[in-house]
């Protein structure tokens, strides 16, 4: 029979376990694992993602609309958004941040356009396998263009300088980023570990350690945010449609010549006049094109700024140009984005000054 002392003896030897709940690992969202839902609204009730930001939420905020998308600029106050664009917008216009426009022409001897234009085709693939971030994508075809307006490559490196561009760019923006024999393995092991690491090397010292810039993908939020409050199509639609075409910008060795902004701008345009092409994409109605509307005055561009940009990516949506090259178009397979059906010609009263 056990005695009171050893019950209490024993008692104070037990151990207390506590068992505390693991965080799961952070991942990034990528576009292509989204699954085909008929319809782009996700359910409150179905949305985890939603749910956890708002257990992270400061509860004196104000709540969102249900119709902001959570990649969006709708949890900041509105001052410190228009500051934040106008910081980008600076930022996007300095020349140390911009390509040459005609590097091939001026500075290339081996490097052509459709030689460019073969590594971005091939990079997105990269982005598949590793499933990594669009941003990362953006940045590295950004690092690419720079470093060749200033540095002539033979064509035998034009892929070390591709994996290598990546490599940092994945540093800049990935939680995990692929570690530097992956990029070799992607390659066949064409290049070696010092061959990688030595470019990646030359490109920051080339671009002066500058590898924080904005893309496409930065203004492209912030505009499909907004056109959401003007557009009954669902945000996802058009934030959807609108990576869609961003990324066959990159294809375009022409589309160098415009801002990311405009590029954002324009897609987000042909985006909206794709979903629904009977009404203005970038004026509140047909019947008062002289009524500026919010996109406007967001992206601070009229329409008729846009007209070459909108165009030539219309021409890159329907296969007009860079057809034969698939890898972005297989990306988002998904029909409710790639196979979306478009007018041939966009009516040029569009593009009238507002």
């Amino acid at each position: 029979m056990e005695t009171r002392a050893a019950a209490k003896r024993k008692a104070t030897a037990a151990t207390v376990v506590v068992v505390e709940k693991q965080h799961p690992k952070r991942q990034r969202v990528v576009l292509g694992e989204l699954s085909n839902f008929p319809s782009l609204i996700v359910p409150e009730s179905q949305n985890p993602r939603k749910e956890k930001l708002q257990c992270r939420k400061n509860p004196n905020l104000k709540k969102p609309s249900s119709t902001k998308s959570t990649l969006s600029f709708s949890q900041i106050d509105q001052p410190y958004v228009a500051d934040i664009y106008e910081y980008l917008h600076a930022m996007e216009m300095q020349r140390k941040r911009r390509p040459m426009v005609d590097y091939v022409e001026k500075l290339q001897g081996e490097v052509t356009v459709t030689m460019r234009t073969i590594l971005v085709d091939w990079l997105v693939e990269v982005v598949e396998e590793y499933k990594l971030h669009s941003d990362t994508l953006h940045l590295s075809v950004s690092y690419i263009d720079r470093f060749l307006s200033v540095n002539r490559v033979s064509k035998s490196r034009l892929q070390l300088l591709g994996i290598s561009s990546m490599l940092i760019a994945a540093k800049y923006e990935e939680v995990e980023p692929p570690r530097v024999d992956a990029f070799c393995n992607i390659t066949d092991n064409t290049y070696d570990k010092a061959e990688v690491v030595k470019m990646e090397a030359d490109i920051l010292k080339s671009l002066k350690f500058e590898m924080g810039n904005p893309t496409v993908n930065t203004f492209l939020r912030r505009f499909a945010d907004v056109a959401s409050e003007n557009q009954k199509a669902p945000n996802l639609l058009v934030e959807f449609l609108g990576c869609y075409l961003a990324e066959l910008s990159l294809l375009d060795y022409d589309c160098l010549k415009f801002l990311p902004s405009i590029m954002a701008a324009s897609a987000v345009f042909l985006a909206r006049f794709i979903i629904s092409p009977e009404m203005h994409p970038w004026a509140l109605n047909v019947e008062n094109l002289l009524q500026t509307s919010s996109l406007c005055e967001c992206a601070g561009y009229k329409a008729v700024e846009l007209k070459e940009c909108v165009l030539i990516l219309h021409d890159l949506y329907l296969s007009r140009k860079a057809m034969s090259f698939k890898a972005v178009r297989e990306k988002y397979k998904f029909k409710f984005v790639a196979n979306m059906p478009s007018p041939p010609h966009i009516p040029s009263y569009y593009f009238e000054t507002q």
